[in-house]
């Protein structure tokens, strides 16, 4: 049996950042593309709606601190909910917070160009957990994610 493209499978928000993740900046909506010929008609800005479970799209952009390779360390995450989702947490930075993402999947998807290809995720949640209420947060015997996550890559 096969498994179909654009499968999402859920997962623990443990297992998929072991050493946390870090919100930077602020939670923002998932505007679908406007062309300048659009824009300058007057069309009001549309709002992606996922087609799986017909809520409103939201979007951040996040740091793994426990991705060893700089370039696939920050991303984007997906936020799937009716209204805007309002991180739990407190800066510990100008702009930057731990995050815990409740109800998480992730997308396999192929990603790089030519012979540097690789594996990466498009991680998808329906809104924020209170950081450090996961079960196995501090454990040490989760297994380490292989490949770096990428989030809601934009289909040309």
């Amino acid at each position: 049996m096969a498994i179909e493209k654009g499968i999402r499978f859920s997962v623990d928000h443990d297992d998929a950042f072991p050493q946390g993740l870090v919100m930077v900046g602020e939670v923002s909506p998932d505007n679908e593309y406007q062309s300048r010929e659009e824009r300058a008609q007057g069309r009001p800005t549309r709002q992606r709606v996922d087609e799986v479970t017909g809520k409103r799209q939201w979007k951040f952009m996040a740091t793994d601190p426990g991705e060893t390779k700089a370039k696939r360390a920050s991303f984007e995450i997906t936020l799937l909910a009716d209204v805007q989702p309002v991180p739990t947490t407190a800066e510990v930075m100008p702009g930057m917070r731990p995050v815990e993402l409740d109800g998480l999947t992730a997308e396999p998807r192929v990603t790089g160009q030519g012979e540097y290809k690789y594996l990466s995720y498009v991680f998808r949640a329906t809104g924020f957990k209170a950081v450090g209420s996961g079960t196995g947060s501090t454990s040490g015997g989760k297994a380490a994610r292989s490949t770096a996550g990428e989030s809601s890559a934009k289909a040309a």
